[in-house]
């Protein structure tokens, strides 16, 4: 079982990952040829030359990126705890300034921008945990890094970790004061000792820094489950779900399919139900600017974390519930089940319930609630919470019930 021995994560369940790099500029599409997958690997995918793929860089200058106005964004309006930046993805541009190479936003970009050190210092003014995402095996720029879908056997793996990987971790996790999370990506090939070489030099430049499933051999903190891939069941220790707002993470100019706000809230509670964090991504364009779509969404979605703060943050995995519900996700904490309400109800109805209850009131305003308790005819618990007139052609609300035990929640199904 995965254990980051860290509080503020396993209690976090909300936070923001943001793609963004060169990819930007291109925003899905190279030489009027459109790539039909994730926007960020469109170097790989389009097989982009090295040297044509690096002139992007001289035409990056996002005027309009405010790193204060993201992170106030995601702490105040979206309910978010922490943030994972791409301080370099697979394409193998840093988005912060490295004496490794001069290939960063600092020195080949007319920008002269350390985007590192801009969301490392608004996540410390607004106490929010910052992490950084790091592609430890993927880099399509440099000779020796892995590529995926190419061959790579003919590769000095180790010259690159030694050269490159290891030189820009040291970098970022030196000179920008806390990481709270490094977030790997893509291991492939990387061996058991690789793996662990990585992690000593973590550990050893921040101790508290908790390390991404992706590590490679199963080495890491937590477990990182596949993009926007959910566990069916409950699943214990700590883990977290990687996710998009539409079909990419990198910005695509093409992609519009995005998901619905409560489609957002469902899996959230989703998640959070079953012991784990959400991470969900923004990929701004290339001038900086977050999609106002993605704005749009995460407001809708952050007036509901804000609400129901108490039903979010700090919860714990629910024991297995027998029954599927359309209308309502469950979270809970020790003593107190909640019920998130997704559909219009006159009264929540929950059966097996095993435990005595104490009370049962609406979690945004503390509204007691009458509600009954007893058995149903085939003999099994039950717990009748009546709605107030002006909730019941209302979506989107917790209703907590407190129990008088701990555990178990719920009864067997007779």
């Amino acid at each position: 079982m995965y254990d980051t021995k860290q509080q503020w994560f396993k209690d976090a369940k909300y936070g923001l990952f943001m793609h963004w790099g060169l990819y930007a500029l291109l925003a899905g599409e190279y030489k009027g040829e459109k790539t039909d997958r994730i926007a960020e690997w469109i170097m790989n995918y389009l097989n982009i030359p090295v040297e044509e793929y690096r002139k992007l860089a001289k035409e990056f200058n996002p005027q309009n990126f405010d790193a204060d106005e993201i992170v106030r964004r995601a702490k105040e309006d979206w309910g978010m705890k922490y943030l994972v930046f791409t301080s370099k993805h697979h394409e193998g541009f840093a988005m912060f300034k490295s004496e490794t190479t001069p290939y960063n936003s600092v020195d080949a970009s007319p920008c002269h921008r350390d985007f590192v050190k801009e969301l490392a210092d608004a996540c410390h003014k607004y106490d929010m945990k910052f992490g950084l995402y790091y592609s430890q095996a993927q880099d399509w720029d440099d000779p020796d890094g892995f590529m995926q879908t190419k061959e790579n056997s003919h590769k000095n793996f180790q010259r690159y970790l030694d050269e490159k990987c290891k030189p820009q971790l040291r970098e970022i996790l030196t000179q920008y004061g806390e990481i709270a999370l490094l977030w790997f990506d893509t291991p492939m090939g990387i061996t058991k000792q690789q793996t662990q070489e990585l992690i000593d030099l973590v550990k050893s430049l921040q101790p508290n820094c908790i390390i991404s499933g992706r590590a490679g051999n199963h080495m890491g903190d937590y477990m990182t489950t596949g993009d926007n891939f959910i566990p069916r069941l409950p699943y214990e220790g700590d883990w977290e779900v990687p996710a998009t707002l539409n079909d990419t993470w990198g910005f695509n100019k093409y992609d519009h399919n995005w998901k619905k706000a409560d489609d957002i809230i469902r899996l959230l509670l989703k998640i959070n139900s079953r012991g784990g964090n959400y991470l969900l991504n923004i990929g701004p364009d290339a001038d900086g600017n977050v999609p106002k779509e993605s704005i749009e969404i995460l407001n809708e979605v952050g007036k509901y974390v804000k609400e129901n703060a108490e039903a979010i943050y700090g919860t714990k995995r629910v024991a297995l519930y027998h029954y599927e519900l359309e209308w309502a996700q469950f979270t809970s904490k020790d003593y107190k089940l909640f019920v998130h309400v997704l559909q219009p109800r006159m009264r929540v109805e929950v059966i097996n319930i095993a435990n005595q209850v104490k009370r049962a009131y609406i979690v945004r305003d503390g509204r007691e609630l009458e509600f009954t308790v007893g058995k149903v005819c085939e003999g099994d618990g039950y717990i009748e919470v009546e709605l107030p007139e002006d909730m019941q052609e209302q979506k989107n609300y917790a209703v907590c019930i407190e129990m008088e035990e701990k555990e178990p929640i719920f009864e067997e199904i007779q």
